[in-house]
């Protein structure tokens, strides 16, 4: 029987053993799972794509041309954030300290140690997607950051006295989007955005650059600012690219959503944009959290009074 806390919640099992996986997924099953097996690295990295909602991956190391070290890599650098934020807990006959630690450095959470017992492979597989969905610092929609790593992140950037741009990005006519195509495909332009900040980051930014989800349509990008303002640019035509693929023909032949009001009023609103606040601490000094969100806020508000999809930077004070 399964129990109920683990129904639904997927596990990718990626190993080359042909009965060492059979028996990892049947235990799995047995404890409530939905199971989802790879053969070798190439074909885990392919599930990760084609399958939405994957709650964990459990990867062996030792694997024929791609092991499991670069799996992991892989993941991590992804630019999906729900494929780069997904749990990993690494299969290995090895116990040694240097191979836990490369496997931690690669990107996996957790170790497990052959051989291993069914209870506690589930014990350690419960335990992590727990821990994950639990923390209210990872936002369950996008695997991003969310608000207590928000301001962590910010209040530690104003202690170390560095230069830092925050970029404070927002969707405009997303309800009208949301009330009429639905939440799921809400959460798909939600997702969107999340994954265009990514990308980007990945591609223009610095290894320090953090990106989190503050809520709802609302995000948050941290860089140094010799890059703000070409990530923003980059984020804002993006964005107007690819959103179109979430809207019908019609709709994108009009340039608007049409719908009628509880009154019968006709009402339309525009395909969605991007707004996005560009603040730094070269513009002007941050004392506080706060000090930052009020500024993003401020000037976010005058980004979308512009219309159509636009960032804005603060100017330097006197």
């Amino acid at each position: 029987m399964k129990q109920f806390e683990d129904t639904a919640r997927r596990v990718l099992v990626v190993d080359d053993d042909k009965n060492l996986r059979k028996i990892i997924a049947t235990n799995l099953e047995l404890g409530g799972f939905d199971v989802l097996t790879a053969s070798d690295g190439a074909e885990g990295l392919r599930v990760l794509d084609e399958q939405s909602a994957i709650d964990l991956v459990l990867l062996d190391v030792m694997m024929p041309r791609m092991d499991g070290y670069e799996v992991a890599e892989r993941i991590r650098a992804h630019s999906n954030p729900t494929v780069s934020h997904v749990p990993i807990i690494m299969v290995t006959a090895k116990g040694e300290t240097e191979d836990k630690l490369r496997g931690f450095e690669a990107g996996a959470d957790d170790y497990i140690t052959k051989p291993f017992g069914p209870q506690e492979l589930l014990a350690r597989v419960r335990a992590k997607i727990r821990r994950v969905e639990t923390d209210s610092s990872l936002s369950p929609l996008t695997r991003l950051p969310g608000n207590l790593a928000i301001e962590a992140e910010l209040r530690a950037r104003i202690a170390a006295k560095v230069p830092f741009s925050v970029l404070y990005l927002d969707l405009d006519s997303f309800k009208a989007f949301n009330d009429n195509y639905g939440f799921v495909h809400g959460d798909e332009a939600i997702q969107l955005v999340a994954s265009i900040a990514v990308d980007v980051v990945r591609r223009r930014g610095t290894s320090g650059d953090f990106v989190g989800h503050i809520g709802g349509d609302d995000f948050i990008l941290v860089t140094v600012p010799e890059r703000g303002e070409e990530m923003a640019r980059e984020i804002v035509a993006a964005f107007d690219v690819e959103i179109r693929s979430l809207y019908n023909a019609q709709d994108l032949r009009h340039g608007y959503i049409e719908t009628r009001d509880r009154r019968g009023t006709l009402n339309r609103f525009p395909i969605m944009t991007i707004s996005i606040a560009l603040i730094s601490n070269e513009t002007r000094q941050f004392e506080s959290y706060a000090q930052i969100g009020e500024a993003a806020a401020e000037l976010k508000r005058y980004a979308k009074s512009i219309g159509g999809s636009v960032f804005v930077k603060e100017k330097r004070r006197s």
